[in-house]
């Protein structure tokens, strides 16, 4: 069987996967709106975000990031090659083993809140900003043991081809953390000062709950139960730690960079050396509104290409998995490239349709899309390393992503301080930085990816890159016109007007970008159209 005739990416799951994502993100914005709506870009917004990075930075490093890959890649070669009674007992034993750790770091991280959070501001915050920050830090430490549990049973789904149900989960974080917290923010504090940042925090955790929670009755449904198995001396659960091992070391440099740049943030000072409050809210909407896009599209892609790639591993087929791992790339360039373009240059104007509301004014609208524009610079990398990282671990080259993590620490470390303080450009420079870090690890892995399978289907790669770039500036030319034209009168609009303006100036963009690309004959665009038609004429459209 040939790689084409074999497993391929299918673009309807991974339409599936992007529409529930789509619904997370989206939810993701709302929370973040209604967050902003009610404390602005200050400092309690400051305080409650930098708590909840602590025990999600440790959700991305264990549970999202090194104990996923780790476990679907073994768990899906044990069903290809074992069968799926073998890939229970592997999950019963797996599951067992990171409630029990997570509980463990739970207790730490709680009694430890206050050196944690000295660590991550540098000690550069106020007294009483930094006591808000430890209370909530504490109140929302066991969402890590909720949503790597969540994630574990996410990874299960993936590996039986599940993938819808596991990707709305996040929606109901969302919903919980939008619904819980604002209600129980309101009840401690109907002004919404820091007091009703608990109800906040506490939200955060009953969406935790809910997110786990809403994936087992689909588990039930694919034949899985769980029994607590604490024979962990199983050569299933070694090869999950061995994956996992050089991941987290991997995983770390990323999660070792959000630090270093939460603490330039946290210490970024006016023209007087006093420490400003907003640049780590700035940051983070920013980096949210990029997660758009990255959750659409980088993030669903991977999700449908890590147990597929897995699988090709696991019986020894690389022409298939050549094939596969190629094809989900240019499909990801295909759909970031223009959410890049998009991102940048209509930066203000969606940033003030989301968040300018109520206490979010035009100033933190103009500093936050400073922020968005140089984050944007790294999405196309960012949303490709999530499909090209994981296919390290199926082949069985765990240490290259490692290796090229470090390299990665020293880059950010240096670019931070080069942008940020000697070059003056604050905020902004640590954007760029993290765009710039995300842009050298993926060259540096697909090189090695290269070099590691032989070929990669480059040529082809290149050609598409550079159809989509053609297609791109069809796009860009929209978005610079809708800015000089359209949008030249912007302050003096109406919500309801700017949202119209707005919306109109992307779908004509998207519109304009696919067509072109579709005309340019990009195969991953035809197959996309290819698709729409067979929907539409199976539902009599046509």
């Amino acid at each position: 069987m040939t790689a084409r005739q074999g497993q391929q990416i299918s673009p309807r799951a991974t339409g599936v996967v992007g529409v529930a994502v789509l619904c997370s993100r989206v939810l993701g914005l709302i929370r973040e709106q209604v967050f902003a709506g009610l404390f602005g870009a200050g400092k309690n917004l400051d305080a409650f975000l930098m708590a909840f990075r602590l025990p999600n930075l440790l959700r991305d490093l264990f549970a999202e990031g090194a104990l996923s890959t780790a476990f679907i890649t073994t768990f899906s070669g044990k069903i290809a090659t074992e069968g799926d009674e073998s890939a229970w007992r592997l999950a019963n034993k797996v599951a067992t083993l990171t409630a029990v750790f997570m509980s463990a770091v739970t207790l730490v991280g709680i009694l430890f809140a206050p050196q944690l959070v000295e660590l991550l501001t540098w000690g550069s915050w106020p007294a009483d900003k930094t006591a808000l920050t430890i209370l909530l830090t504490r109140v929302m430490w066991p969402f890590m043991l909720l949503v790597s549990l969540a994630a574990l049973v996410m990874g299960m789904l993936n590996a039986k081809h599940v993938f819808g149900p596991p990707a709305m989960a996040s929606s109901y974080f969302n919903l919980g953390s939008i619904i819980a917290g604002v209600a129980i923010g309101w009840w401690l504090d109907p002004h919404f000062g820091a007091r009703s940042l608990i109800g906040l925090a506490i939200g955060t955790l009953i969406g935790g709950l809910w997110q786990l929670t809403s994936q087992f009755p689909t588990l039930r449904r694919v034949g899985y139960r769980y029994h607590a198995d604490f024979r962990w001396r199983d050569a299933g659960v070694r090869t999950v730690l061995t994956l996992m091992a050089p991941a987290v070391i991997a995983a770390s440099a990323v999660q070792v960079n959000v630090l270093v740049n939460s603490g330039f943030a946290a210490s970024i000072t006016d023209a007087t050396g006093h420490v400003i409050d907003g640049p780590v809210s700035w940051l983070n909407i920013a980096f949210r509104l990029m997660q758009l896009p990255l959750g659409i599209f980088g993030v669903a892609i991977g999700t449908v290409t890590l147990p597929l790639v897995s699988k090709s591993a696991a019986v020894g087929n690389m022409n298939e998995f050549r094939t596969i791992l190629a094809s989900g790339m240019r499909l990801t360039f295909l759909l970031t490239i223009p959410a890049a373009i998009g991102l940048a240059m209509l930066a203000s104007p969606i940033i003030s349709v989301i968040y300018e509301h109520r206490r979010f004014n035009a100033d933190m609208t103009r500093q936050t899309a400073a922020a968005l524009q140089f984050y944007a610079i790294g999405l196309v990398a960012y949303s490709a390393l999530k499909v090209l990282t994981p296919a390290f671990y199926a082949i069985g080259k765990r240490n290259t992503p490692m290796l090229v993590s470090f390299v990665a620490i020293g880059t950010n470390l240096f670019l931070n301080w080069l942008f940020t303080f000697r070059l003056g450009w604050g905020h902004r420079g640590l954007a760029f930085s993290t765009s710039l870090v995300a842009t050298i690890n993926f060259l540096l892995l697909y090189a090695l990816m290269w070099r590691h399978t032989g070929r990669l289907e480059t040529q082809q790669l290149f050609l598409a890159v550079g159809k989509i770039c053609v297609a791109g500036v069809l796009l860009a030319s929209v978005c610079w016109a809708a800015n000089h034209w359209w949008l030249d009168a912007w302050e003096q609009l109406r919500f309801l007007e700017k949202s119209c303006v707005l919306f109109a100036t992307i779908i004509v963009g998207a519109a304009i970008f696919f067509i072109a690309a579709y005309l340019l004959r990009v195969n991953e665009a035809k197959e996309i159209v290819d698709l729409v038609k067979r929907k539409r004429s199976r539902s009599g459209g046509f």
